[in-house]
């Protein structure tokens, strides 16, 4: 009941934060071109919806945002794990992922486009560098903080390095790779659509960037309700995701 009852006040407060959007656009507190009211922004969004021309624009972008997000998770737990658990690794790995990791994912853009041009796999490859490092350093720490006494288990069991990550390091490391799979899949869509604005692709961000250009204020902020619910969800379904993987916790 407690659950219910903060789910409502949630409701409750999008609800007035909606009335007072739309008392603001009424009032005219600024300008209508500029400012446009949630009547207006959620019409056009109804009308991409039932025109079908919002489907093929959030298609690429959910593509290029999970194709990224998913390589970077492949490639954070893997250097992660690699890092964490050799010496060797860690000295030749280490140094070039601190240089890199500072490094704003909208400096990549421009020497990707020149190696890769303007394709799905730039952007994808721009999403990737962008969101690896959260799990990167979350898998790194996990693997890291192995209790002794299972180093010691796993010796006494003559486990290979493979086997004790497998059946001791990847279990403990888990729920740090998952909070960084939760911050970096908001990074992958911030990427997704800044690159699209940026390189002109087809998917949200180009519709936003085209209705700017255009004026069309209202769709400026139908786009916006787009992403805001697209972050929403993803983000519910890794949480889910989570606890579900990790309801031995």
């Amino acid at each position: 009941m407690k659950r219910i009852g903060w789910s409502l006040v949630s409701v409750a407060f999008f609800a007035a934060l909606l009335i007072a959007w739309q008392l603001a656009a009424d009032a005219k507190l600024l300008n209508p071109l500029w400012f446009p009211g949630p009547d207006r922004s959620f019409g056009k969004l109804w009308e991409w919806i039932t025109t079908g021309a919002l489907w093929s624009p959030l298609a690429d972008t959910v593509w290029r945002m999970f194709a990224g997000w998913l390589a970077a998770c492949v490639a954070g737990v893997g250097l992660g794990a690699l890092i964490a658990s050799s010496t060797l690794g860690r000295r030749l790995l280490q140094p070039s992922a601190e240089f890199l990791r500072p490094l704003p994912a909208s400096a990549i853009l421009p020497p990707a486009i020149l190696l890769l041009g303007f394709s799905d796999a730039m952007i994808v490859f721009v999403v990737a560098f962008g969101c690896v490092w959260p799990i990167l350093l979350g898998a790194i720490h996990g693997f890291g903080s192995m209790d002794q006494r299972l180093v010691e288990v796993s010796r006494l069991l003559n486990l290979t390095p493979w086997q004790r990550a497998w059946k001791f390091q990847l279990p403990g490391a888990a729920p740090h790779i998952f909070a960084g799979m939760r911050v970096s899949i908001a990074i992958a869509l911030i990427v997704t659509v800044a690159s699209e604005m940026l390189s002109s692709q087809p998917g949200i961000g180009y519709l936003m960037l085209v209705a700017a250009r255009a004026f069309r204020s209202a769709d400026i902020f139908a786009g916006i309700i787009v992403l805001g619910a697209l972050g929403f969800v993803t983000n519910f379904a890794t949480q889910k995701l989570e606890d579900w993987l990790l309801r031995w916790r």
